[in-house]
């Protein structure tokens, strides 16, 4: 306080009236009063001790915020670490989900070639045996047409040469031959 005073009194612009400064004349003079009576109230009142609480508290206010920004600061790191770690796991994950979908794909691509390769096989088993079975049975017809036929084309050309004289003959050859046959 007496720094104060002294600071005061030596860089006062009293110097520069004129006649004696320690008089109430002297409007300088009464200016150096009044202003240290203010500061003295001040001090009186302690107000510079609430400036300086105020200001304190201020400062611890503002360390907490600082303290609860590098908290926070730290926590973001923490959880960014951690979120850049899971996404890792899920991109590792899903590159091992895509080659596994894929090894399966190519795997069913292949059973279904092979699948396709046995149906084309036994579908030409069977049409191979369809068309055997169709030969068969059109031989067969062909054959029995031919015999069809021969047998009409006999029996005609047998009624055109059979006379009563012959078909007697032939009735008692067929007699015999069975009389024969019995005996």
């Amino acid at each position: 306080m007496k720094h104060l005073v002294i600071l005061l009194l030596t860089a006062s612009p009293a110097f520069a009236a004129t006649g004696p400064f320690f008089s109430l004349r002297n409007t300088d003079f009464v200016v150096l009063l009044a202003f240290i009576g203010f500061v003295a109230v001040l001090v009186y009142m302690g107000i510079p001790g609430k400036i300086t609480g105020m200001l304190d508290a201020r400062a611890a206010g503002i360390k907490a915020d600082l303290e609860e920004a590098k908290a926070l600061r730290e926590e973001a790191r923490a959880l960014l670490s951690s979120y850049e770690k899971k996404q890792k796991e899920v991109q590792e994950q899903s590159e091992r989900i895509v080659a596994q979908a894929k090894a399966e794909a190519e795997a069913a691509a292949r059973q279904a070639r092979e699948d396709l390769k046995e149906s084309i096989a036994r579908r030409l088993i069977a049409a191979e045996e369809q068309i055997a079975s169709a030969e068969a049975q059109a031989l067969r017809a062909v054959r029995e047409q031919a015999v069809t036929l021969a047998v009409a084309a006999a029996g005609d050309v047998l009624s055109s040469q059979m006379t009563p004289q012959r078909a007697a003959q032939s009735i008692d050859a067929a007699i015999a031959q069975v009389d024969g046959k019995f005996h």
